[in-house]
């Protein structure tokens, strides 16, 4: 099934109260966790990508990892490109924001 349309954005104030809702309820889980862009990019940019997927994983030691795949206009995921070992927060949180404290 393709992904109907959607405006994925949101306003800070909103993403905030999402953001401290995760802190609160799961204070030891990560904040957060960042990509180098042009990975990113490279990613988004497999021929036929039309929307990027990201698949909650747990690593061995019980810590949360995130996987990052570009999507098809069928749903399917590209799996030519495939991201992992993102940069957790803690401790790559950069400067204090709204959306990590």
């Amino acid at each position: 099934m393709a992904l109907p349309a959607r405006d994925h954005h949101i306003p800070l104030a909103a993403a905030a109260a999402l953001t401290k809702r995760h802190r609160e309820t799961n204070p030891k889980a990560a904040k957060s966790g960042a990509f180098h862009a042009d990975q990113v990019l490279k990613l988004l940019g497999q021929p036929g990508c039309v929307a990027l997927r990201i698949h909650y994983g747990i690593n061995a030691d019980g810590t949360t990892s995130l996987v990052l795949t570009g999507m098809d206009a069928k749903d399917t995921d590209l799996t030519g490109e495939i991201l992992e070992m993102h940069f957790p927060c803690p401790p790559a949180c950069g400067d204090a924001s709204a959306l990590n404290s």
